[in-house]
């Protein structure tokens, strides 16, 4: 949902927004499986052609030159696994995101569409392994939307040529959309992105017009973390998909910013709006469970609850991470999953 903390590895929807609270305080087909080997790096298309390269990029850490167009790329977190996913690139090689476990939804269509079976996947609960990046031999190496670049780079570099952001505060501002054409800059695809985007420009925009009833009703998106109840739809929060599709902040909103954003349960009114959205990522960790907050005497006199316009965002199968973190693959996914609990929030069902 906002621009301000994109984790180094979405690893799930917990340790997401674990890291959500440390920084911030706060959308297909189908084909065979293939040697992943085979199909790692393989471009879908609007690639730039040979005489494109070489392509000399300014970081925060000195100059990227990538010599020709890159075939095997690296990725150093999920959200840069994503980039290349919706560029139509298989990673020769991703840190494990999920765990071992299963990977979401909307990662595992676009590994069907381009014919992959799987990802081969690196160990990162203790950070990247170079290591393992470097017995893939990439030809270049992505790192967009990591947080530990700064410690990173100076053994990156000699693997492969590291494409990253220009400043070190960008870790934290930089769009999907601006971390999608920096990359495609470096891969020769910068059309690609440019069909990407317009391609999720066009997803939100089709889906606010399929929903009038959205254009201006008032929302409240809270998350519970293991400390606070917290009001994440602060006032400096970025729009995000929420307002792309027709909703606007409180009045309340004001009062909050991403430093002072806890709701104490003697204050729950604040949570008031036409729609209150809620999740719960840390389940058993968080502060109180669903149906606590539920059975709260205050939460249940709230106007937005008696009236049936509250809804919470599913944590277990990713959607409150994608929501705190869109990106260019996981977009056009949000809005498909997003906007029917919107609809029945609204419509009070």
């Amino acid at each position: 949902m906002n621009r301000l903390a994109r984790p180094a590895a979405r690893r799930s929807a917990v340790r997401t927004l674990i890291a959500a609270a440390a920084a911030a305080t706060l959308l297909v087909g189908c084909g065979g499986a293939k040697d992943d080997k085979a199909d790692a790096g393989k471009p879908s298309g609007g690639a730039a052609p040979a005489a494109a390269f070489p392509v000399t990029l300014t970081n925060a850490w000195g100059k990227t030159e990538v010599e020709k167009k890159p075939l095997k790329v690296a990725t150093v977190s999920d959200g840069d696994t994503s980039i290349a996913l919706a560029l139509g690139l298989v990673p020769v090689i991703t840190p494990d995101a999920e765990d071992g476990g299963p990977i979401p939804e909307y990662k595992q269509r676009a590994l069907t569409k381009l014919g992959a079976g799987k990802l081969k996947t690196y160990d990162d609960t203790d950070g990247t392994d170079f290591e393992a990046i470097a017995a893939e031999a990439p030809d270049v190496i992505l790192g967009m939307n990591t947080w530990s670049m700064d410690t990173d780079y100076a053994k990156l570099a000699p693997i492969a040529p590291v494409v990253t952001y220009s400043d070190k505060k960008h870790a934290d501002t930089l769009t999907w959309q601006e971390r999608l054409k920096n990359a495609a800059k470096a891969l020769g695809m910068t059309a690609e992105a440019d069909k990407v985007i317009a391609a999720n420009g066009k997803a939100i925009a089709d889906a606010a017009a399929a929903h009038p009833e959205f254009k201006g009703k008032t929302y409240t998106y809270a998350v519970v973390h293991p400390e606070q109840l917290t009001f994440m739809s602060h006032a400096d929060q970025d729009p995000g998909i929420f307002e792309q599709i027709g909703l606007k902040k409180t009045a309340k909103a004001t009062a909050y910013t991403a430093d002072k954003n806890s709701v104490s349960l003697e204050n729950l009114d604040e949570l008031e709006a036409d729609v209150l959205l809620m999740t719960y990522p840390f389940g058993d960790n968080g502060l109180l469970s669903a149906s606590e907050l539920e059975s709260n005497k205050l939460f249940q006199s709230l106007t937005v609850v008696k009236g049936k316009h509250y809804a919470v965002i599913p944590a277990e199968n990713t959607l409150s991470s994608a929501v705190a973190y869109p990106d260019a693959l996981n977009f056009p996914w949000v809005i498909e999953k997003l906007t029917p609990i919107l609809a029945k929030a609204v419509a009070g069902k």
